[in-house]
């Protein structure tokens, strides 16, 4: 896709910030694990993603423990609470009772559109940062000035903000850090105030509960004047035509072009989506922006760019950075992708009976292994790990965890052990090819 705008930019960033989604605490580690350098979750119904696993009970210990490993290994992560919802007189006293259980997670900043709890977050977290979300749809450089005035720190723009102008509020701002959202689904309101899913529905995007109806096989109809009551579809494909749906985000060939535009951060959409979905994104923005700052080299991030076509995706496009004719395209269809995930793979262990197997390859070593659908014994697998391209494996061989009893089949209620002689380790992901 060409440029139609070329940027004149006051000065490049150069250690762009990668935020990841984190939908639940298994894809926190996921994204953390991948190369996310932030991650944001959202705790019961103050987000914009109710919907989403999301994160309760004593989560937060167990992110405590993640967060410290990393630091203790020189791999500082930062976690971000979106506290994103259009807050009701209700929703403002409901979250003061739980501040308490707030205060218990290691947040690094709070990310809101309501300037309603800002004095709020102030008082009860000084530590924190404030983010402005992007559903405050701030585009231009006054607002920045004024959420600067506010005691915010980092705007995350709105998407309908373009290149030149995000370098020109870096001009005009430059001490406020910019995030910028770089993949993802977009939302045909784009900065999210969308009252469709309400009016439809019943259930409020801007509480955090959208039921996605622009997404919905919408048939399009017209009526002639003096036939009142007749309506005429209006075909375009035998799907119909689509006129809410948006094409999906996706930035990773222009990256450099925001950081010469003055973006500190780079974000992900998609704490809805899956696991598969978080590590193969994360990582893929990784090693691009590793590969931009000579960290690797460009071909060997190329693997691992080429992943984003095999996640589940509308037909991609570049937003409103370059174009507004860009962003106004629209697409139809379900999501798709040549692959799907298989499962996880837990810790390795020695099981009594790992002496018995050996093959030419060597000796299998033994996982634990967290399917997720059914697999039958020869199934073609494929192993991704954090830093490593995908791997083929048909000699893998499937064992009951207790009796050591080889298996011809697994599923979602069946975790099992895994052999296999490939150098696979934990938190790899295993995937099958879609039917």
């Amino acid at each position: 896709m060409e440029n139609t705008e070329k940027v004149k930019s006051r000065k490049p960033c150069t250690e762009p910030e990668l935020v990841s989604p984190a939908g639940n605490l298994e894809k926190l580690a996921y994204a953390w694990e991948y190369g996310a350098d932030a991650a944001y979750i959202g705790i019961g119904n103050f987000s914009l993603r109710t919907r989403a696993d999301n994160f309760e009970g004593n989560d937060y210990q167990n992110i405590k423990e993640l967060k410290e490993k990393y630091n203790s290994e020189g791999k500082s992560k930062k976690l971000f609470c979106a506290l994103n919802i259009s807050f009701h007189n209700s929703d403002i006293k409901k979250f003061e009772k739980e501040i308490p259980y707030f205060k218990k997670y290691p947040f690094d900043a709070f990310i809101v559109q309501d300037i309603g709890i800002i004095e709020t977050i102030k008082k009860n977290f000084p530590e924190a940062k404030l983010h402005l979300s992007t559903q405050a749809n701030c585009i231009n450089c006054n607002a920045v000035k004024m959420y600067k005035s506010l005691g915010f720190s980092r705007i995350v723009l709105g998407r309908e903000t373009s290149l030149n102008e995000i370098s020109e509020i870096k001009n005009t701002v430059p001490e406020m850090e910019l995030e910028c959202f770089v993949h993802g689904a977009m939302c045909i309101a784009y900065s999210g105030r969308c009252l469709l899913s309400a009016y439809l529905s019943g259930r409020s995007a801007n509480s955090g509960n959208c039921a996605h109806s622009c997404r919905w096989d919408w048939k399009l109809y017209v009526e002639e004047k003096e036939r009142q009551g007749e309506f005429f579809p209006v075909e375009h494909t035998e799907n119909y035509t689509s006129i809410f749906s948006s094409k999906d985000l996706c930035m990773i060939d222009y990256l450099p072009d925001l950081m010469n535009a003055g973006v500190d951060a780079f974000k992900i959409e998609g704490r809805m989506k899956s696991l598969y979905y978080t590590a193969m994104t994360v990582q893929a923005y990784r090693k691009k922006i590793d590969s931009i700052r000579g960290i690797i080299p460009e071909e060997e991030a190329e693997a691992f760019v080429a992943e984003l076509y095999n996640v589940p995706h509308r037909e991609f496009c570049t937003g409103f950075y370059f174009s507004r004719e860009e962003a106004d395209k629209t697409t139809s269809g379900q999501t798709s992708a040549p692959y799907k995930m298989a499962g996880t793979i837990g810790k390795k262990i020695k099981p009594v009976f790992q002496n018995r197997y050996t093959c030419d390859n060597g000796n299998f070593s033994f996982f634990e292994f967290f399917p997720l659908n059914k697999i039958t014994a020869g199934e073609n697998l494929e192993y991704i790990g954090p830093g490593v391209p995908a791997e083929k494996d048909d000699a893998y061989l499937l064992f009951d965890s207790i009796t050591g009893e080889n298996l011809q089949w697994t599923d979602h209620l069946h975790p099992c052990l895994i052999g296999t002689t490939k150098k696979i380790n934990e938190r790899f992901i295993v995937r099958t090819e879609s039917l």
